[in-house]
């Protein structure tokens, strides 16, 4: 059986006698059990008399109709149809921009993880860059600690992969790293927190030499780095004294009387006598 909308989208054909046989059996099927439609088939009915009894419509002139109705349109407008050759021009720049960004959005992916032996190396180098750069001031040593255990990854990496010079750089860029969160990792927010993350460094460095040691060759100057970086984290994790001057003890001098003092004659003595010397 015919459904309800159906059969309201076959009325006007049905009541025009344009349906088959087998349709129209369908439709009364329907209609003989839906009051609504059977309602609907008769006001299609009458709108069909209704339009039967009207008068025909006076013939109209073509040209002057068209004449007419041209002044009336909006300015026709040259329409460029694109040849087979433009189609060609901009598919070719639709593949080319969609390879592009692609490509963009697998080096965004994987250059975090690239190594300084990588194409993509630098564009790690900017990202770091920019984040460091938008990094407010309460997460900043979180993400230099972060960078100095990716450059020491990087260290122990090269270095094992006989690349000393690539490892060197990458401890050197690790130690400027750490000149510049010195300041904050000797007062930490969370000194605990600070203590692991320098424990962290030191256990990085040990691998960077030992895998430099292992490869048979143990570049002096990446040893050389590694015990300079080690030195750096002692200078941090050594608490800052501050020396307490001695105190000198001067004797005690003699104030001098500021009164004059005469200095006493001596008195004379009276000359012996005579008698005295008879005596």
């Amino acid at each position: 059986m015919l459904s309800h909308a159906t059969t309201r989208d076959w009325l006007i054909p049905y009541a025009d006698g344009m349906l088959a046989s087998d349709e129209r059996r369908r439709i009364d099927g329907h209609l003989a059990g839906c009051a609504a439609c059977a309602a609907e088939l008769r006001q299609v009915r009458e709108l069909n008399l209704l339009l039967v009894t009207l008068p025909a419509a006076p013939p109209v002139a073509f040209a002057p109709f068209w004449l007419k109705l041209q002044a009336v349109l909006p300015l026709r407008r040259s329409l460029r149809i694109p040849t087979l050759r433009s189609y060609r021009r901009l598919g070719l720049a639709l593949a080319m921009a969609t390879v592009a960004a692609l490509a963009a959005a697998g080096s965004a992916l994987a250059a975090p993880a690239a190594l300084p032996d990588n194409p993509l190396y630098p564009i790690k180098q900017l990202e770091e860059s920019v984040r460091i750069a938008f990094t407010p001031a309460h997460d900043r040593l979180t993400y230099q600690l972060q960078l100095a255990n990716e450059r020491l990854r990087e260290a122990r990496a090269m270095a094992g992969d006989h690349k000393p010079l690539l490892a060197k750089s990458s401890l050197r860029a690790f130690r400027v790293i750490v000149d510049d969160a010195a300041a904050a990792l000797k007062n930490p927010a969370d000194p605990k927190v600070a203590k692991d993350a320098l424990r962290t460094l030191r256990v990085q460095l040990a691998a960077v030499e030992r895998d430099n040691a292992n490869r048979g060759e143990d570049d002096r100057d990446v040893k050389q780095l590694v015990a300079d970086a080690s030195r750096e984290l002692d200078r941090i994790e050594q608490p800052e004294t501050v020396g307490v001057p001695s105190t000198i003890v001067v004797g005690e001098q003699a104030t001098p009387d500021p009164t004059p003092r005469s200095t006493p004659r001596p008195t004379p003595r009276p000359a012996p006598s005579d008698r005295e010397h008879s005596d």
